[in-house]
């Protein structure tokens, strides 16, 4: 029973991996012969990256089960410590693939960083009050680069906070403008870039979720009590799927910051926190693939119903209540649970 349950685990995140590769090589197909419009050919980065958005938040409300208000804070921490890194070595590094793996490793230290910080006072609080608290953390992370100003010259990186004096020697460039962010960012995020980086996320939350720190994990969520009784360090695991995640909205952070010129610290507000939420919780919590569709299709829902403007919202907001009550509803799910394959439950009623 157990290698059974082990088989379709593996089978189904081999699907995951497989539709994703193969999402990206039809996209590729397309936008070689011109059969993408250029609005979604612009809209393929910032989908890559609320996927990996989706994906590691769900490692921390479906499979640790903590709720976390706060996951836009680590995403801006990535993108504003990424893109200072890529300026900075703009004329060390011309060429743009390293810089930006350079970025990416940097903007997901320092996420993970954070995340550490933060959860070392956080992951002792449950429920409502961590919710509080890492929405405390994303606003109070925001107001940090709103008022943090950066620059790079000869003698190398200067900060200072509240108002611009980092008195840069002449050549010297001010990288963060406080409320104006960073502006003149070369764009050099790319859909391969962020294919890549969508399928090393699968890779790390696969293989943490299937090891044995995952079933850990997955212990403490279920009953902490019975999981603590037996051994299992509490703050260690989920410590771990904390800073994992952390680090992963972090690097998605640095995608999606370097596929702009221009990128403000409001960008990463309350309202993209509750967002990257409404992925997971529409894709179902725990289920990466569902986490995976549900970014893409509410990424480009929004644009697609742009000509109606006049009820666009009104059109989204329907959709999002009727995807809830489907994926919620006992009846919807018995019914296709008979489509599964192995199920015979459907073929023995029948």
């Amino acid at each position: 029973m157990k290698a059974l349950k082990l088989n379709k685990t593996t089978r189904r995140n081999y699907l995951t991996y497989a539709l994703v590769i193969l999402a990206y090589a039809i996209l590729q197909i397309m936008g070689s012969t011109g059969s993408l419009s250029s609005s979604l050919k612009g809209m393929l980065v910032p989908i890559c990256a609320y996927v990996v958005m989706a994906v590691s938040l769900n490692l921390t409300v479906g499979v640790l089960g903590e709720l976390s208000l706060g996951h836009a804070g680590f995403m801006s921490v990535g993108a504003f410590t990424g893109v200072t890194v890529a300026v900075a070595l703009q004329d060390a590094i011309p060429a743009a693939p390293v810089r930006m793996v350079i970025a990416l490793i940097v903007g997901a230290a320092f996420a993970a960083l954070a995340g550490f910080l933060i959860g070392i006072p956080v992951l002792r609080l449950n429920g409502d009050y961590l919710a509080i608290v890492t929405l405390a953390f994303g606003e109070i992370i925001k107001s940090i680069f709103n008022n943090l100003y950066v620059g790079v010259d000869a003698g190398g990186l200067h900060m200072s906070l509240l108002s611009d004096k980092t008195n840069l020697a002449d050549g010297g460039r001010l990288i963060i403008g406080g409320p104006m962010g960073i502006g003149g960012i070369q764009k050099i995020s790319t859909f391969t870039a962020g294919f890549l980086l969508v399928m090393v996320t699968l890779v790390i939350v696969f293989h943490l979720v299937n090891s044995r720190a995952g079933r850990a994990i997955m212990a403490i969520r279920d009953n902490r009590i019975a999981a603590e009784s037996v051994g299992v360090n509490i703050t260690k695991y989920k410590m771990m799927a904390f800073v994992t995640s952390a680090a992963l909205a972090g690097s998605s952070g640095v995608l999606f910051a370097m596929n702009y010129s221009t990128i403000v610290a409001n960008k990463f507000d309350f309202n993209t926190s509750i967002l990257v939420l409404v992925f997971v919780v529409l894709g179902g919590l725990g289920n990466m693939l569902g986490s995976i569709i549900a970014a893409a299709a509410l990424t480009i829902l929004p644009e697609a119903l742009r000509q109606f403007s006049d009820y666009r919202m009104l059109v989204y907001a329907i959709v999002l209540i009727l995807v809830m009550l489907a994926t919620n509803n006992p009846t919807f799910k018995a019914f296709f649970s008979r489509f599964k394959p192995g199920n015979r439950s459907g073929k023995e009623a029948a």
